[in-house]
Protein backbone atom coordinates (compact mmCIF):
# COMPACT_ATOMS: atom_id res chain seq x y z
CA UNK A 1 0.00 0.00 0.00
CA UNK A 2 1.38 3.51 -0.82
CA UNK A 3 0.30 6.21 1.31
CA UNK A 4 0.69 9.97 0.22
CA UNK A 5 1.02 13.05 2.75
CA UNK A 6 0.15 15.99 0.79
CA UNK A 7 0.97 19.77 2.06
CA UNK A 8 -2.34 21.57 3.00
CA UNK A 9 -3.44 24.18 1.12
CA UNK A 10 -6.00 25.85 3.07
CA UNK A 11 -5.09 29.34 3.81
CA UNK A 12 -3.01 29.49 7.03
CA UNK A 13 -3.15 25.70 7.84
CA UNK A 14 0.15 24.46 9.64
CA UNK A 15 -1.07 21.16 10.37
CA UNK A 16 -0.08 17.90 8.53
CA UNK A 17 -1.32 14.50 8.65
CA UNK A 18 1.53 12.51 9.78
CA UNK A 19 4.68 12.69 12.08
CA UNK A 20 7.71 10.97 11.52
CA UNK A 21 7.16 9.02 13.70
CA UNK A 22 3.54 8.18 12.49
CA UNK A 23 5.33 7.43 8.97
CA UNK A 24 8.14 5.32 10.44
CA UNK A 25 5.13 3.27 12.07
CA UNK A 26 3.21 2.67 8.81
CA UNK A 27 6.33 1.67 7.20
CA UNK A 28 7.01 -0.89 9.85
CA UNK A 29 3.64 -1.87 9.17
CA UNK A 30 4.47 -2.47 5.09
CA UNK A 31 3.71 0.91 3.66
CA UNK A 32 5.20 3.30 1.48
CA UNK A 33 4.82 6.76 2.56
CA UNK A 34 5.11 9.47 -0.22
CA UNK A 35 5.53 13.04 1.55
CA UNK A 36 4.98 16.12 -0.49
CA UNK A 37 8.35 18.83 -0.06
CA UNK A 38 7.53 20.71 2.61
CA UNK A 39 4.37 19.47 4.35
CA UNK A 40 5.66 19.32 7.39
CA UNK A 41 7.37 22.67 8.01
CA UNK A 42 4.13 24.28 9.62
CA UNK A 43 4.53 21.98 12.31
CA UNK A 44 8.33 22.39 12.55
CA UNK A 45 8.64 18.56 10.98
CA UNK A 46 11.74 18.82 8.56
CA UNK A 47 11.66 17.17 5.34
CA UNK A 48 15.09 15.24 6.72
CA UNK A 49 12.86 13.85 9.68
CA UNK A 50 10.63 12.46 7.14
CA UNK A 51 13.56 10.84 5.13
CA UNK A 52 15.10 9.41 8.15
CA UNK A 53 11.96 7.65 9.28
CA UNK A 54 11.92 6.10 5.76
CA UNK A 55 9.67 8.33 3.63
CA UNK A 56 10.23 8.95 0.00
CA UNK A 57 9.98 13.21 -0.29
CA UNK A 58 7.99 14.17 -3.41
CA UNK A 59 8.14 17.62 -5.16
CA UNK A 60 5.33 17.09 -7.30
CA UNK A 61 2.21 17.29 -5.63
CA UNK A 62 0.29 15.48 -8.94
CA UNK A 63 2.87 12.88 -8.80
CA UNK A 64 2.09 12.28 -5.71
CA UNK A 65 -2.01 11.30 -5.61
CA UNK A 66 -1.03 9.85 -9.04
CA UNK A 67 1.15 7.49 -7.02
CA UNK A 68 -0.54 7.12 -3.70
CA UNK A 69 -3.30 4.00 -2.72
CA UNK A 70 -4.67 6.08 -0.15
CA UNK A 71 -4.39 9.97 0.86
CA UNK A 72 -4.16 11.18 4.57
CA UNK A 73 -4.77 14.90 4.53
CA UNK A 74 -6.31 17.49 7.55
CA UNK A 75 -8.49 19.45 5.89
CA UNK A 76 -11.14 18.71 3.02
CA UNK A 77 -9.70 18.99 -0.83
CA UNK A 78 -9.85 22.69 -2.11
CA UNK A 79 -8.87 24.04 -5.02
CA UNK A 80 -5.14 24.08 -5.91
CA UNK A 81 -4.40 27.69 -6.86
CA UNK A 82 -0.32 26.59 -7.21
CA UNK A 83 -1.66 23.98 -10.09
CA UNK A 84 -4.51 25.24 -10.98
CA UNK A 85 -7.19 22.73 -10.32
CA UNK A 86 -9.41 20.81 -7.39
CA UNK A 87 -7.55 18.71 -5.35
CA UNK A 88 -9.81 16.24 -6.05
CA UNK A 89 -9.16 16.57 -9.59
CA UNK A 90 -5.74 14.69 -8.74
CA UNK A 91 -7.43 12.21 -7.64
CA UNK A 92 -8.64 8.76 -9.34
CA UNK A 93 -11.36 5.57 -8.95
CA UNK A 94 -10.33 3.43 -6.29
CA UNK A 95 -8.54 5.95 -4.45
CA UNK A 96 -8.93 6.17 -0.62
CA UNK A 97 -9.37 9.42 0.96
CA UNK A 98 -9.17 9.91 4.79
CA UNK A 99 -9.99 13.43 5.96
CA UNK A 100 -11.85 15.82 7.79
CA UNK A 101 -14.93 16.24 4.77
CA UNK A 102 -17.36 17.19 6.78
CA UNK A 103 -20.11 15.92 3.75
CA UNK A 104 -23.39 17.67 5.46
CA UNK A 105 -22.05 21.43 5.14
CA UNK A 106 -23.39 23.16 2.32
CA UNK A 107 -19.66 24.23 1.38
CA UNK A 108 -19.11 20.52 0.95
CA UNK A 109 -21.97 19.33 -0.95
CA UNK A 110 -20.46 19.68 -4.71
CA UNK A 111 -17.26 17.91 -3.74
CA UNK A 112 -18.62 15.31 -2.09
CA UNK A 113 -20.72 14.61 -5.38
CA UNK A 114 -17.68 14.93 -7.35
CA UNK A 115 -15.61 12.22 -4.99
CA UNK A 116 -18.60 9.59 -5.97
CA UNK A 117 -18.17 10.63 -9.63
CA UNK A 118 -14.90 9.94 -9.65
CA UNK A 119 -15.66 6.72 -7.45
CA UNK A 120 -13.61 8.23 -4.66
CA UNK A 121 -13.72 6.25 -1.43
CA UNK A 122 -13.82 8.99 0.80
CA UNK A 123 -13.33 8.60 4.75
CA UNK A 124 -14.75 11.41 6.98
CA UNK A 125 -12.88 12.16 10.42
CA UNK A 126 -15.67 13.57 12.09
CA UNK A 127 -17.80 10.57 11.57
CA UNK A 128 -15.66 8.40 13.98
CA UNK A 129 -18.14 7.33 16.81
CA UNK A 130 -17.09 7.95 20.78
CA UNK A 131 -16.95 4.88 21.82
CA UNK A 132 -14.79 3.05 23.88
CA UNK A 133 -12.91 0.67 20.59
CA UNK A 134 -12.36 4.39 18.83
CA UNK A 135 -10.94 6.43 21.00
CA UNK A 136 -7.36 6.08 19.99
CA UNK A 137 -9.14 7.24 16.24
CA UNK A 138 -11.19 10.04 17.25
CA UNK A 139 -9.80 12.91 15.70
CA UNK A 140 -12.72 15.42 16.67
CA UNK A 141 -11.74 14.87 20.15
CA UNK A 142 -8.75 15.50 20.13
CA UNK A 143 -9.16 18.55 17.50
CA UNK A 144 -11.91 19.55 19.68
CA UNK A 145 -9.62 20.17 22.79
CA UNK A 146 -7.76 22.25 20.27
CA UNK A 147 -10.12 24.33 19.02
CA UNK A 148 -11.60 25.28 22.89
CA UNK A 149 -8.65 26.48 24.21
CA UNK A 150 -7.45 28.44 21.24
CA UNK A 151 -10.44 29.31 20.02
CA UNK A 152 -11.07 31.17 23.89
CA UNK A 153 -7.59 32.59 23.65
CA UNK A 154 -8.85 34.20 20.42
CA UNK A 155 -11.83 35.75 22.06
CA UNK A 156 -9.76 37.45 24.95
CA UNK A 157 -7.59 38.64 21.92
CA UNK A 158 -9.96 40.38 19.93
CA UNK A 159 -12.03 41.71 23.26
CA UNK A 160 -12.10 45.30 23.47
CA UNK A 161 -11.78 45.07 27.43
CA UNK A 162 -10.34 43.14 30.37
CA UNK A 163 -11.37 39.13 30.53
CA UNK A 164 -10.87 39.05 34.36
CA UNK A 165 -12.02 41.63 36.74
CA UNK A 166 -9.06 44.41 37.26
CA UNK A 167 -8.54 46.49 40.39
CA UNK A 168 -6.33 49.37 39.96
CA UNK A 169 -5.90 53.29 40.66
CA UNK A 170 -8.79 54.06 38.74
CA UNK A 171 -10.91 51.47 40.50
CA UNK A 172 -12.36 47.89 39.98
CA UNK A 173 -13.73 46.92 36.20
CA UNK A 174 -15.83 43.73 36.44
CA UNK A 175 -14.97 40.63 34.63
CA UNK A 176 -15.92 39.76 31.15
CA UNK A 177 -18.83 37.75 30.50
CA UNK A 178 -18.55 34.42 28.73
CA UNK A 179 -20.75 32.45 27.23
CA UNK A 180 -20.22 28.79 26.04
CA UNK A 181 -22.84 27.24 23.75
CA UNK A 182 -22.49 23.29 23.67
CA UNK A 183 -20.54 21.79 26.55
CA UNK A 184 -18.87 18.57 24.36
CA UNK A 185 -15.07 18.44 24.03
CA UNK A 186 -14.41 21.88 22.90
CA UNK A 187 -16.99 23.80 25.44
CA UNK A 188 -15.50 22.34 28.47
CA UNK A 189 -12.17 23.36 27.51
CA UNK A 190 -12.93 27.10 26.27
CA UNK A 191 -15.03 26.70 29.65
CA UNK A 192 -12.05 26.37 31.12
CA UNK A 193 -9.69 28.24 29.72
CA UNK A 194 -12.51 31.73 30.50
CA UNK A 195 -12.28 30.24 34.10
CA UNK A 196 -8.72 30.68 33.79
CA UNK A 197 -8.56 33.92 32.25
CA UNK A 198 -10.40 35.46 34.64
CA UNK A 199 -13.78 35.20 33.26
CA UNK A 200 -17.55 35.28 34.47
CA UNK A 201 -18.64 31.51 32.71
CA UNK A 202 -22.54 30.45 31.86
CA UNK A 203 -22.73 27.16 29.90
CA UNK A 204 -25.99 26.09 27.99
CA UNK A 205 -26.36 22.26 26.53
CA UNK A 206 -29.53 20.78 25.58
CA UNK A 207 -28.25 17.44 26.90
CA UNK A 208 -28.23 17.77 30.90
CA UNK A 209 -25.43 15.73 31.70
CA UNK A 210 -23.42 17.93 29.35
CA UNK A 211 -24.48 20.54 31.66
CA UNK A 212 -23.60 19.35 34.67
CA UNK A 213 -20.08 18.90 33.42
CA UNK A 214 -19.91 22.55 32.68
CA UNK A 215 -21.61 23.27 36.01
CA UNK A 216 -18.75 20.99 37.42
CA UNK A 217 -16.02 23.82 36.29
CA UNK A 218 -17.92 26.50 37.52
CA UNK A 219 -20.03 27.56 34.65
CA UNK A 220 -23.60 28.91 35.52
CA UNK A 221 -26.11 27.46 33.67
CA UNK A 222 -28.33 28.91 31.17
CA UNK A 223 -31.57 26.66 30.96
CA UNK A 224 -32.91 25.87 26.98
CA UNK A 225 -36.05 24.49 28.35
CA UNK A 226 -35.67 21.10 25.82
CA UNK A 227 -36.82 18.20 27.08
CA UNK A 228 -34.54 15.33 27.45
CA UNK A 229 -35.97 13.05 25.63
CA UNK A 230 -36.03 15.62 22.81
CA UNK A 231 -32.72 16.66 23.16
CA UNK A 232 -30.29 13.37 23.61
CA UNK A 233 -29.83 10.79 21.30
CA UNK A 234 -27.88 7.40 20.69
CA UNK A 235 -24.26 7.22 22.87
CA UNK A 236 -25.55 10.62 24.67
CA UNK A 237 -25.20 13.11 21.87
CA UNK A 238 -27.14 15.91 21.19
CA UNK A 239 -29.89 15.02 18.86
CA UNK A 240 -31.69 17.39 16.00
CA UNK A 241 -34.43 19.26 16.91
CA UNK A 242 -37.61 19.55 16.00
CA UNK A 243 -38.14 23.33 14.29
CA UNK A 244 -40.47 24.57 17.66
CA UNK A 245 -38.02 22.87 20.02
CA UNK A 246 -34.82 24.97 18.14
CA UNK A 247 -36.99 28.05 18.37
CA UNK A 248 -37.77 27.37 21.97
CA UNK A 249 -33.97 27.00 22.50
CA UNK A 250 -33.30 30.48 20.78
CA UNK A 251 -36.00 32.34 23.00
CA UNK A 252 -33.87 30.75 26.38
CA UNK A 253 -30.53 32.18 24.89
CA UNK A 254 -31.50 34.89 23.33
CA UNK A 255 -31.68 37.29 26.79
CA UNK A 256 -28.16 35.46 27.88
CA UNK A 257 -26.58 36.76 24.77
CA UNK A 258 -27.48 39.63 25.10
CA UNK A 259 -25.67 40.16 28.18
CA UNK A 260 -22.55 38.37 26.81
CA UNK A 261 -18.96 39.88 26.34
CA UNK A 262 -17.86 36.54 24.77
CA UNK A 263 -19.95 34.10 22.83
CA UNK A 264 -18.11 31.09 22.10
CA UNK A 265 -20.28 28.29 20.10
CA UNK A 266 -19.72 24.54 19.49
CA UNK A 267 -23.06 22.90 19.71
CA UNK A 268 -22.82 20.09 16.73
CA UNK A 269 -25.34 17.45 15.67
CA UNK A 270 -22.68 14.22 14.91
CA UNK A 271 -22.91 13.87 11.28
CA UNK A 272 -25.99 17.20 10.54
CA UNK A 273 -25.74 20.37 10.13
CA UNK A 274 -24.81 22.05 13.42
CA UNK A 275 -27.84 23.99 14.78
CA UNK A 276 -28.30 28.12 14.07
CA UNK A 277 -29.02 29.30 17.56
CA UNK A 278 -27.63 32.71 17.42
CA UNK A 279 -29.82 34.84 14.96
CA UNK A 280 -28.42 38.23 13.46
CA UNK A 281 -31.36 40.01 15.65
CA UNK A 282 -29.04 38.09 18.47
CA UNK A 283 -25.87 39.56 17.17
CA UNK A 284 -27.47 43.56 16.95
CA UNK A 285 -28.64 42.94 20.55
CA UNK A 286 -25.17 42.65 21.99
CA UNK A 287 -22.78 44.93 23.30
CA UNK A 288 -20.59 47.04 19.75
CA UNK A 289 -17.24 45.37 20.65
CA UNK A 290 -18.45 41.86 22.38
CA UNK A 291 -17.08 38.93 20.59
CA UNK A 292 -18.39 35.68 19.25
CA UNK A 293 -16.20 32.43 18.06
CA UNK A 294 -17.66 29.92 16.20
CA UNK A 295 -15.94 26.58 16.00
CA UNK A 296 -19.17 24.81 14.54
CA UNK A 297 -18.60 26.75 11.11
CA UNK A 298 -16.98 23.40 9.27
CA UNK A 299 -20.77 22.27 9.84
CA UNK A 300 -22.24 24.83 8.95
CA UNK A 301 -22.27 27.25 12.26
CA UNK A 302 -24.15 28.03 15.29
CA UNK A 303 -24.84 31.99 14.29
CA UNK A 304 -26.38 33.42 11.44
CA UNK A 305 -23.64 36.00 11.22
CA UNK A 306 -20.82 34.20 10.80
CA UNK A 307 -18.71 34.27 7.49
CA UNK A 308 -16.96 30.82 6.60
CA UNK A 309 -12.90 31.11 6.77
CA UNK A 310 -13.10 34.35 8.02
CA UNK A 311 -13.62 37.03 11.03
CA UNK A 312 -15.71 39.52 10.20
CA UNK A 313 -17.78 42.42 11.97
CA UNK A 314 -21.42 42.32 12.59
CA UNK A 315 -23.46 44.97 14.27
CA UNK A 316 -19.95 46.30 16.06
CA UNK A 317 -19.50 42.46 17.10
CA UNK A 318 -16.40 40.75 15.75
CA UNK A 319 -17.09 37.78 14.50
CA UNK A 320 -15.08 34.49 14.26
CA UNK A 321 -15.12 32.05 11.59
CA UNK A 322 -11.99 30.53 11.17
CA UNK A 323 -12.06 27.28 10.00
CA UNK A 324 -8.46 25.64 11.40
CA UNK A 325 -8.34 27.17 14.93
CA UNK A 326 -6.46 24.15 15.75
CA UNK A 327 -3.61 24.77 13.22
CA UNK A 328 -2.75 27.34 15.20
CA UNK A 329 -1.31 25.15 17.74
CA UNK A 330 0.23 23.25 14.87
CA UNK A 331 2.69 21.10 16.90
CA UNK A 332 0.12 20.54 19.12
CA UNK A 333 -2.58 19.43 17.06
CA UNK A 334 -0.30 17.44 13.95
CA UNK A 335 1.11 15.47 17.38
CA UNK A 336 -2.72 14.65 18.17
CA UNK A 337 -4.30 14.26 14.87
CA UNK A 338 -1.34 11.81 13.26
CA UNK A 339 -1.84 9.17 15.98
CA UNK A 340 -5.88 9.40 15.94
CA UNK A 341 -5.19 8.96 11.85
CA UNK A 342 -2.66 6.27 12.29
CA UNK A 343 -4.63 3.60 14.93
CA UNK A 344 -7.70 4.22 12.14
CA UNK A 345 -5.56 3.19 9.33
CA UNK A 346 -4.18 0.29 11.39
CA UNK A 347 -7.69 -0.71 12.01
CA UNK A 348 -9.00 -0.45 8.81
CA UNK A 349 -6.10 -2.15 6.88
CA UNK A 350 -6.38 -5.98 6.05
CA UNK A 351 -3.29 -7.85 4.77
CA UNK A 352 -1.96 -4.35 3.10
CA UNK A 353 -4.89 -3.26 2.11
CA UNK A 354 -7.66 -0.80 3.22
CA UNK A 355 -10.81 -3.38 3.22
CA UNK A 356 -13.88 -1.90 4.86
CA UNK A 357 -16.96 -3.78 6.55
CA UNK A 358 -19.95 -1.65 5.96
CA UNK A 359 -21.70 -3.44 9.00
CA UNK A 360 -18.97 -2.27 11.26
CA UNK A 361 -19.85 1.02 13.46
CA UNK A 362 -16.87 2.52 13.01
CA UNK A 363 -16.67 2.48 9.24
CA UNK A 364 -20.31 2.81 8.69
CA UNK A 365 -19.62 6.35 10.93
CA UNK A 366 -16.94 7.35 8.78
CA UNK A 367 -17.85 6.65 5.12
CA UNK A 368 -19.07 8.70 3.10
CA UNK A 369 -18.56 8.46 -0.62
CA UNK A 370 -17.96 4.29 -1.97
CA UNK A 371 -18.19 2.39 -5.04
CA UNK A 372 -19.41 5.76 -7.15
CA UNK A 373 -22.63 6.89 -4.48
CA UNK A 374 -22.77 8.83 -1.45
CA UNK A 375 -23.50 7.14 1.56
CA UNK A 376 -23.12 9.51 4.67
CA UNK A 377 -26.62 10.11 5.81
CA UNK A 378 -26.47 13.67 6.91
CA UNK A 379 -24.80 14.17 3.78
CA UNK A 380 -28.19 12.47 1.93
CA UNK A 381 -29.90 14.53 4.31
CA UNK A 382 -28.92 17.62 4.10
CA UNK A 383 -28.32 17.17 0.20
CA UNK A 384 -32.29 16.30 0.02
CA UNK A 385 -31.26 13.00 -1.46
CA UNK A 386 -33.69 10.12 -0.39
Amino acid sequence: MIIGIPKEIMRGERRVAATAETVAAMIDDGATVLVERSAGEGALIPDERYVASGARVVDDPAALYAAADVILKVKEPLYNESLGCHEIELMRPGQTLITFIHPASPANHQMVREMAARGITGLTLDGVPRISRAQSMDALTSMSTCAGYKGMLMAASDLSRFMPQIFSAAGSIAPSRALIIGAGVAGLQAIATAKRLGAAVFAADIRPAAAEQARSLGARIIETGVPEDVAVGQGGYANPLPERWLLREREALAEAVAGMDVVFCSALVPGRLAPVLITDEMVAAMTPGSVIVDISIDQGGNCAATVPGERAQRHGVIVEGIKNIPGMLPVSSTFMFAKNVLSLLRYLTHDGKIALDRSDEIVSGILTTCDGEIVHAGAREAMGLK
